[in-house]
């Protein structure tokens, strides 16, 4: 198995330790704020290079933008940013997360998805709602188109089986 295989077949152990260490007692809080305030565009603070190189997996810098994202995002949500159970598109729908806003979210490219993911974490964190943080690492690092429509199928096909039941 190659590296990038490798990393890849990690994606969702690290989502969960990365949740996990985060969402911990023993995580520090001004810790906790420094990754919470991080932006995509901006560059990060000394906290998250000390998380990256204590949780992060191999090759992490070769898609730094969307680390900071993932890690943003899951430090927003926390102390229970990550449910393996629930889906996003099914977090967004049981929140009465708006179609328009899930459409403008999947069509995004990538430099807008990393700040709309952010929005939509703040959204979940409001409701006091969490989500399988896996589909939105996904949703960021997965650079085959195939795939990416695949998860944009499975999250919309989440999100319309609990409106259509509403």
């Amino acid at each position: 198995m190659s590296a990038v295989q490798q990393a890849r077949s990690n994606i969702p152990d690290c989502i969960a330790r990365i949740a996990g260490v985060i969402g911990s007692d023993q995580f520090p809080n001004g810790e906790r704020a420094a990754l919470r305030r991080m932006n995509p565009r901006q560059n990060p603070p000394l906290a998250f290079y000390r998380f990256a190189f204590r949780h992060l997996p191999n090759g992490w810098e070769r898609s730094m933008e969307d680390w900071i994202t993932l890690v943003a995002g899951i430090a927003l949500m926390s102390p229970q940013a990550h449910t393996a159970d629930t889906g996003l598109g099914a977090a967004l729908a049981n929140c009465g997360f708006s179609e328009a806003r899930l459409e403008r979210l999947l069509a995004a490219d990538t430099g807008t998805r990393r700040i709309l993911l952010l929005r939509t974490a703040r959204f979940l964190r409001a409701k006091n709602a969490s989500c399988n943080w896996i589909e939105p690492a996904w949703l960021l690092l997965s650079k085959d188109n195939d795939r990416r429509e695949q998860l944009h199928r499975r999250i919309a096909g989440d999100y319309y089986q609990i409106v259509d039941k509403e």
